[in-house]
């Protein structure tokens, strides 16, 4: 123990700019990430206003026994779940397939045009994406429904059902974020080295023989990467998306009601902070437990590609 301490200062007074440049990271995360923790406490009270948090009669694990009993659990759990599989799986193809297209236009201008186009999306609020949807898909008035009635077809309320959502919502969670996740993508193949691809063309490969032999094998590691960090975020719902989308419908909750819009719900409606803060606790417990046992699953397949 000595020796490490020892080792510490050294490397500390060896470092000392790095470590002061390192200290707002550190910071932020003590304040907003770490100390925040302590209201995990609720989750396992009785919680009372007028008594505050810590005065609080203790409940035991009351507060889960609530959640996991009246069936919403699961059902969020399982939207949460699946909408995360389908955005990683359908992110992951359509941002390398644009990846590696790029790569191999030789067009500089028609390049650059195109990721300008492509990563503008990632930027534009969902509210203002909630409000384009609602305007093209509104029963009434909506440029969906005119269209489909100017050609005698009857119009659909895609609010009413969630079947429309299990395809509309991939859809724009494509159309947001692809264009960032292709950047990161385009930058691994950037750092390929082009000898690689010399070599192949004097060996009378093909262009999908270099994308097959050559770029994709390169793309590995960073795809499992960030599949990795996409599975440890699976029970997280992207709360900007569902709750702009969805807001308060309730005849979609069966379908689309994610864990962060039901905690939402529960905290803007006043229910029990206690229940509110078990469901929180069991999302970030089960965050955890997936991306410890993806990353052993990848560690025993390649432990060069694991997190930790």
């Amino acid at each position: 123990m000595l020796k490490s301490n020892t080792g510490f200062i050294k490397e500390f007074g060896k470092n000392k700019v790095l470590f002061l440049m390192l200290m707002p990271t550190v910071l932020y995360f003590i304040v907003f990430a770490y100390l925040p923790m302590a209201g995990l406490i609720v989750a396992f009270k009785s919680y009372n206003y007028s008594q505050g948090i810590f005065f609080s009669p203790w409940s035991g694990f009351e507060n889960f026994g609530y959640f996991f009993k009246s069936g919403v659990a699961f059902q969020v759990t399982r939207n949460t779940i699946v909408f995360n599989l389908i955005f990683i799986v359908t992110s992951v193809i359509a941002s390398v397939a644009i990846a590696v297209f790029l790569s191999e236009m030789r067009n500089r201008y028609f390049k650059k045009v195109s990721q300008s186009f492509l990563i503008f999306p990632y930027f534009i609020s969902w509210v203002v994406v909630a409000a384009f949807v609602y305007n093209v898909f509104n029963y009434d008035y909506g440029v969906f429904n005119e269209i489909l009635r100017s050609l005698g077809f009857e119009p659909i309320n895609i609010y009413s059902k969630t079947s429309y959502w299990y395809v509309l919502l991939p859809l724009l969670h494509i159309w947001k974020n692809v264009g960032y996740s292709s950047a990161i993508y385009f930058a691994s193949i950037a750092g390929i080295n082009t000898e690689y691809y010399e070599a192949a063309r004097v060996d009378g490969a093909n262009t999908f023989q270099r994308i097959r032999h050559i770029t994709l094998p390169f793309l590995k590691p960073t795809v499992i990467v960030l599949v990795l960090l996409s599975v440890g975020q699976i029970l997280r719902g992207n709360m900007d998306m569902f709750y702009q989308l969805i807001g308060n419908n309730g005849m979609l909750f069966n379908g689309t009601d994610v864990i962060d819009t039901y905690v939402f719900r529960s905290l803007t409606g006043g229910a029990d902070l206690g229940l509110t803060s078990a469901a929180t606790f069991y999302q970030s417990v089960m965050c955890f437990a997936v991306i410890y046992v993806t990353n052993m699953i990848v560690k025993r397949a390649d432990k060069d590609y694991a997190l930790f």
